[in-house]
């Protein structure tokens, strides 16, 4: 489905008002470290990740949709960053799972949950 490639694409902007565009009001975000309500928690989350990891490049990789319907998808992936960490390259990965909603026509991430690999 388009809508993870676009919000891939929101995520590697560094710009959270792009991926508050495709984020829905009551979002929730199960990190490794941290829970994370709504659009103002999930901001500060993304926003020190961002300055923590300089150039970051995010990729999801893997992908299966294990469903998806017309009024919900939900797909998990391998995720891939790498950047800059305190000048020097770092990268990682990890699993991922991402829940959509399609809200009058248009579709918005509820849930995404991030853990590292076993």
């Amino acid at each position: 489905m388009e809508i993870l490639n676009n919000y891939i694409r929101a995520t590697n902007t560094h710009d959270f008002n792009e991926v508050r565009k495709l984020l829905h009001p009551d979002a929730v975000y199960f990190f490794s470290n941290q829970t994370c309500k709504g659009h103002q928690e999930i901001q500060q989350y993304f926003e020190n990740a961002w300055e923590t990891v300089k150039d970051e490049n995010y990729e999801a990789r893997d992908i299966t949709w294990l469903f998806n319907n017309s009024v919900s998808a939900t797909c998990i992936y391998t995720y891939f960053y790498e950047g800059y960490i305190d000048g020097k390259y770092a990268s990682g990965k990890g699993r991922a799972t991402n829940v959509f909603v399609n809200e009058s026509g248009q579709w918005l991430l509820i849930h995404e949950h991030l853990s590292p690999m076993p």
